[in-house]
């Protein structure tokens, strides 16, 4: 049986091959996140808009097996952003997906680009 983190992997803005249409910037919530699905992934899209910018992760918290991540709260740590499980606060890198706890896996991330108020994240299938 396939391991369900087996789905997520890291992906580089180099490796991408497809630029999948999310939803419209207005769409989002400013200084927040929301699900979008891509083929069988969930995917957490935040708004980091006192940043200025995107982010994108997988949205399966790997403690509890989850999809909660995009109700996560985001921020940052030492200048790292980051987001914050809701069930348990464990904290992921929004730039590489390291656990700023130390003590878990790391996440998968995504490419982010915005292109006429259209947000679009990136992937390698």
């Amino acid at each position: 049986m396939e391991n369900i983190l087996d789905r997520y992997k890291k992906v580089e803005i180099s490796d991408v091959k497809v630029w999948f249409e999310a939803a419209k910037v207005s769409d989002f919530p400013i200084d927040g996140g929301s699900c979008i699905k891509y083929k069988d992934k969930q995917i957490a899209v935040f708004n980091f808009a006192r940043e200025d910018k995107w982010y994108a992760c997988q949205n399966l918290c790997p403690h509890k097996m989850e999809m909660v991540l995009s109700r996560g709260m985001i921020g940052d740590d030492k200048g790292v952003p980051k987001v914050a499980c809701p069930l348990h606060k464990k904290t992921f890198s929004l730039e590489n997906g390291e656990n700023l706890n130390g003590d878990m896996d790391a996440i998968a991330t995504y490419p982010v680009k915005i292109e006429s108020d259209v947000v679009y994240v990136g992937f390698t299938e």
